[in-house]
């Protein structure tokens, strides 16, 4: 017979500039499904990315619970940021909007901070940086969350954020070689900023990287971006 516990199933969403993502994870968060795809509505106001959401879910069959990644600062389900996509998410209560869509129990935790969760050793400080649409970032220590760091909206050089010099704008600004060159000197600045034991990147544009990293910082694949989303059902 199998464990009730054991065959729980959590469809994990990634909610992002350009996309949103979803995958069924097992009890062990392995995934169990394929990942399938949308691009994120234009204007990505509440409504429509939950619309796109709710059909995603549908393509993905049988699931018990739900992660969502958001791309802002979430607390107890409710969006208190989203630069990259719409001022009407400011104050939405995501969490409650679709547990009554999808009929199942949903948590929600900044992207980045997800993307952490499905990387990290859980030894020592652990930072991730999430390069996309904008710049993400995630805390641990010794496999805690420090939730909703933020580091993207904070100064980093001319004036600028780290987003401003390395989000996808950016990136389609000034072309590979700056952009590289901008993020080689991000990496110095995080490292002697937070003192890390190891940096994890992930996010589309990590692809782009053209430099030799540093040994205690890894590229991770974009899909920890939904693998990470089984830990907001771990015990505390």
């Amino acid at each position: 017979m199998v464990n009730q516990v054991e065959s729980i199933k959590t469809l994990a969403v990634d909610i992002g500039g350009s996309g949103t993502k979803t995958i069924v994870l097992d009890a062990a968060g392995e995934a169990v499904t394929k990942r399938n795809r949308v691009p994120t509505p234009d204007p990505a106001k509440p409504e429509p990315v939950i619309e796109a959401i709710a059909s995603l879910a549908k393509e993905q069959g049988e699931f018990d619970r739900v992660s969502v990644g958001f791309p802002g600062v979430v607390r107890n389900g409710i969006i208190y940021t989203a630069v990259n996509l719409h001022p009407d998410w400011v104050e939405f209560n995501l969490a409650e909007a679709l547990t009554k869509v999808l009929e199942r129990p949903v948590r929600v935790c900044n992207d980045a901070d997800i993307q952490g969760l499905g990387a990290i050793s859980g030894k020592g400080v652990e930072l991730t940086i999430t390069l996309g649409t904008g710049f993400g970032s995630g805390l641990f220590v010794n496999g805690t969350l420090v939730p909703n760091l933020e580091l993207g909206h904070h100064p980093f050089r001319k004036g600028d954020t780290y987003e401003e010099q390395l989000g996808r704008a950016a990136l389609d600004k000034v072309g590979d070689k700056r952009w590289n060159r901008r993020l080689e000197k991000a990496i110095a600045n995080l490292e002697h900023l937070f003192n890390y034991d190891r940096l994890y990147i992930g996010g589309g544009e990590a692809k782009k990287i053209t430099f030799d990293l540093p040994p205690n910082v890894t590229v991770v694949p974009n899909i920890s971006g939904l693998l990470g989303g089984i830990a907001l059902w771990r015990d505390p």
